[in-house]
């Protein structure tokens, strides 16, 4: 029978990892780091020219984030050989989800709107990963999990939702609501298979380059076949090298060190921060405005993360 350990026990760390540089990397700070750059990418892209594909913004960081990953990675290239036949499918696999992600859910905000789009997102995300985890012996839910989790979901539901709670409800698209489904699937699928070849001692460097960097150009024809006028604004290019530096460059290098010791199901949790932040910049630098039921939502939020991210009592 697989070993099964509970969600909230710690992963060993990368094999030839430094102890001192191990316990600043690793865990939920370089997480919740994460989630908080992921946060600004509503913000950024508002800056972005007048009639950009909101598709072809997300794409064209990821293609140029993830390219550099792969490129000041120094363990990427030497990855694929040190992994074994099964490995190197599980890469492939990765970087598929990791390109699905801006195929699903940039059309999901399209047609259904960023609210709606981010809660199923978002909040599928944790679920799937606990549930896969669970379907692939890596891990068993535990009831603190459970709970956090569950709070977290509604917590994000409340935040964002609270504008069109407390206004008048518009009806919902149900393919918009599938694609958000889906990226929320590939989230946890490339959360799932990081934290797995990291914890089997691969870097994390050399994965999310492999990853990220494989991802980059499987959608590079998707923004070379959209209008590509915004990417020779200045503008354009600004937004565009915000995003590949800070939401996936230094994200997800930061992300990948902190699955050294965090499980995939409670990272894809505490990374629903991500509208918690971004609704705090939409009142602060957008000028938008919250009503109570979504100020709530970010208190119950911020409570379920304390809840995950605070030490518990570990089974033996």
């Amino acid at each position: 029978m697989p070993n099964r350990t509970p969600l909230t026990s710690a992963r060993p760390a990368a094999v030839g990892s430094r102890p001192t540089r191990s316990r600043l990397l690793s865990g939920p700070a370089p997480i919740l780091t994460s989630a908080v750059l992921w946060g600004t990418t509503g913000t950024a892209s508002t800056v972005a020219p007048a009639g950009a594909p909101a598709a072809a913004i997300g794409c064209a960081g990821l293609a140029l984030g993830g390219v550099l990953l792969f490129l000041t990675s120094r363990d990427a290239r030497s990855l694929p050989a040190a992994c074994t036949g099964r490995e190197r499918w599980t890469l492939v696999l990765g970087a598929l989800a990791v390109a699905g992600y801006p195929v699903t859910f940039y059309p999901a905000v399209a047609r259904t709107g960023v609210a709606v789009a981010t809660v199923i997102a978002l909040g599928s995300a944790p679920v799937f990963a606990g549930l896969l985890s669970w379907v692939t012996g890596q891990a068993r839910p535990t009831a603190r999990w459970t709970g956090a989790t569950a709070a977290a979901v509604l917590g994000c539901a409340l935040l964002v939702l609270g504008p069109e709670l407390a206004g008048h409800a518009t009806p919902i698209d149900v393919t918009g609501v599938v694609l958000a489904a889906c990226a929320g699937l590939s989230y946890a699928v490339y959360a799932l298979i990081g934290g797995r070849l990291i914890a089997h001692g691969h870097p994390s460097e050399g994965v999310m380059g492999v990853l990220f960097g494989a991802a980059g150009l499987l959608v590079l024809p998707l923004v070379l076949s959209a209008d590509t006028h915004w990417l020779t604004t200045t503008r354009g290019a600004a937004v565009a090298v915000y995003l590949a530096l800070f939401t996936v460059y230094l994200a997800y290098r930061l992300f990948g060190h902190g699955l050294r010791r965090t499980p995939a199901s409670v990272a894809t949790s505490l990374t629903l921060v991500e509208p918690a932040v971004a609704a705090v910049l939409g009142v602060t630098v957008l000028g938008e405005r919250l009503p109570a039921v979504s100020w709530c939502g970010l208190a119950v939020l911020g409570l379920s993360l304390v809840l995950l991210t605070s030490p518990g009592r570990r089974r033996r």
